[in-house]
């Protein structure tokens, strides 16, 4: 839940920042290209550069993932972080597309922390398979089959929405920057703590 809420928290600023184009989902950024295409406009290419860097980011979190052995969660989290900083430098270098950018990387790259022989087994930074999950498991309670499974689907979603306020919140109060700084150190202290939990 605090890591979709991170990424809710991390899409709400960067949408403010960039008006209306998303660094954690690409459904909506490949609406964005295919109008943009169609109708010859600009935002095609901050679209289409959004989606190229949240691959990339996915592609070297799954590196620096497999690269962390059994320390996966900590590695890929770290280097989140890593983004998250290097994007609150550029915000405060005014840079703000090159932000983006890191962003949309960052948040790739979140996706494999519980990444499993090559799939991932949550995402974290996209909510609608966790909203066709939770609907699939409300059926299945009718249906008598399941009682409890809805619940974790309802709270990942919780968690993106909770962070996505907050975020809102934080961009017009504290600045691009200072809100990817807290992003960051977010990202940095949850680190810590799968690296704690991978002593234990």
């Amino acid at each position: 839940m605090l890591l979709s809420a991170l990424a809710g928290f991390v899409d709400a600023v960067a949408f403010l920042e960039l008006g209306g184009f998303f660094v954690s989902f690409m459904s909506g950024n490949s609406t964005r290209l295919a109008v943009g295409i169609a109708g010859d406009s600009p935002a095609a290419a901050t679209a289409a550069g959004l989606i190229g860097a949240f691959v990339l980011g996915v592609t070297a979190g799954a590196l620096v993932g497999a690269a962390g052995g059994r320390r996966r969660a900590a590695s890929v989290l770290l280097f989140v972080a890593a983004l998250l900083g290097l994007a609150a430098a550029s915000g405060l270098g005014g840079a703000a597309f090159a932000a983006a950018l890191l962003l949309a990387a960052a948040m790739g790259a979140e996706n494999a922390v519980f990444e499993k022989e090559g799939e991932v087994r949550i995402g974290l930074t996209y909510m609608t398979g966790t909203l066709v999950k939770l609907g699939q498991r409300i059926a299945a309670t009718l249906r008598g089959a399941d009682a409890t499974g809805w619940g974790s689907f309802l709270l990942l979603w919780a968690g993106f929405v909770g962070g996505a306020v907050l975020g809102a919140l934080a961009r017009p109060a504290l600045g691009l920057a200072v809100s990817l700084a807290a992003a960051a150190g977010a990202a940095g202290l949850l680190a810590l703590v799968a690296w704690s939990m991978d002593e234990a």
